[in-house]
């Protein structure tokens, strides 16, 4: 770890704490700041909150006091998750104090070089296949940001000989000022999050973030197939590496039905890749290319590629129930996700879907709602998902509790040959504190059928 001095006696609040409130603040206390930590949840109910108080780090738990900044703090750690339209990040913004995120002070601290993905799907499957690729071929990667440990608490023990490989949010761009990553890949783009960000131009440009520092040193591989993202990478400084999953390019790294191209050249077979999907093509494409620019080795990638067929959480194979194929893909948390995991099967499907009311629409979905013969919709949107299924023509359609209660429904109503898929179309927060709960109170409801 550098001992970044910058930090030394300066006062810091960390704004919301979950995970990467409590390393950030952890950090910035072994740093030599004076540290600071706000969080709306009770002290009596922060176990957190009481842990940082034992290390001397002073807390204010249960309000955000609208004086708080009167305390003269320098600079604001925010957690992602808090909008900037919150009042204090508003006041700090009006004075012109820096607000950042965690991912900051990683970048600040670290002795490794970092590998950046970002963008709107498919950002968990290229991490953890660059991780795998580059683990395998011995290149010492870390794994941190939304899929692996606090950004913080990798960096803190990363080496100069090792790399960290981070999956990147919008919300987590918005908050850095020098991070620099020296391969970043930006998958795709598409409408998300348009509640926190407003617009699909302010999104885009901060997911851009992740190469805004980048120079002629570094790379940036992106998504050619998109031309909305050939727009906004354009005036990137990075050498742009440019992935194309449906035609052979002479540029960047593509592929056509049979072989992945590296420059125009063959380099991989597709027949040996087990990862199955269109979208995890283009996943494929990117991780490959930013291990090639790492030194992996090709047989190293190819081994990874025989071998790995998906992560959690996204459309991950449970079980085969009595002829039916059970799938988990709770990280879909908008309709592009769960069209793209429709679209990944041809079976006569059972969907379960719903969740978090952001009054979005289902429209996107209605082309793959083709092979869906029931719904069994839950959460807060399960009266509208119902309604938007029966529009398309689905003829068994069922409200359930939660997600437990939607499996043996599904069941119930499934035939053999049938795939029975969780694909929420919405994000979690209305019943489940994230979508891994989400996910594997799933699959412990699916282990139990009979």
């Amino acid at each position: 770890m550098i001992q970044y001095a910058n930090f030394q006696h300066k006062k810091v609040l960390v704004l919301g704490l979950a995970k990467s409130g409590v390393a950030a603040a952890e950090l910035l206390h072994e740093l030599g700041a004076f540290v600071t930590v706000n969080d709306s949840k009770p002290f009596e109910e922060n176990p957190q909150a009481q842990s940082l108080l034992q290390k001397g780090i002073t807390v204010i738990c249960g309000r955000h006091p609208e004086d708080l900044l009167d305390e003269g703090f320098e600079v604001i750690v925010k957690n992602p998750g808090i909008p900037y339209t919150n009042p204090i990040i508003q006041d700090a913004l009006n004075r012109q104090l820096p607000v950042i995120t965690e991912v900051e002070l990683a970048y600040l601290i670290s002795e490794a070089p970092f590998i950046g993905i970002t963008g709107t799907n498919g950002k968990t499957t290229t991490t953890t296949l660059v991780y795998e690729m580059l683990k395998n071929g011995n290149r010492n990667p870390l794994i941190a940001g939304n899929i692996g440990t606090v950004a913080c608490g990798v960096a803190k023990e990363a080496s100069k000989d090792d790399c960290i490989v981070i999956e990147l949010s919008s919300f987590q761009l918005m908050g850095i000022q020098t991070f620099k990553p020296k391969i970043a890949i930006l998958t795709n783009l598409y409408d998300a999050h348009l509640d926190y960000h407003g617009t699909f131009d302010e999104y885009a440009k901060a997911k851009l973030n992740i190469t805004k520092n980048q120079d002629e040193s570094d790379w940036l591989i992106y998504n050619a197939n998109q031309q909305i993202v050939e727009e906004y990478v354009k005036n990137s400084k990075a050498k742009k590496i440019p992935f194309q999953s449906t035609k052979r390019t002479e540029e960047g790294i593509s592929a056509d039905d049979q072989m992945i191209y590296w420059e125009g050249q063959p380099f991989i077979d597709r027949s040996i890749i087990a990862l199955p999907g269109k979208h995890n093509l283009e996943n494929i494409l990117a991780a490959v290319a930013a291990c090639i620019l790492y030194g992996c080795d090709k047989e190293k990638i190819e081994e990874v590629l025989q071998t790995f067929s998906g992560v959690r959480h996204r459309t991950q194979f449970v079980r085969n129930w009595q002829g039916r194929k059970i799938y988990n893909d709770s990280k879909a948390t908008n309709c592009l996700a769960t069209k793209v995991a429709l679209d990944a099967f041809k079976e006569s499907t059972i969907l379960i879907a719903g969740g978090l009311e952001r009054g979005h629409s289902f429209e996107e979905l209605r082309d793959s709602m083709k092979n869906v013969i029931g719904v069994v919709a839950f959460g807060q949107t399960k009266s509208r998902f119902i309604e938007f299924a029966k529009s398309c023509g689905v003829d068994t359609t069922i409200e359930a509790e939660n997600v437990e209660d939607a499996v043996e429904k599904a069941a119930a109503i499934s035939n053999t040959g049938n795939v029975i898929l969780l694909s929420p179309a919405c994000a979690s927060w209305d019943q489940y504190p994230n979508f891994e709960v989400r996910g594997d109170l799933f699959i412990e409801a699916v282990m139990k059928l009979n």
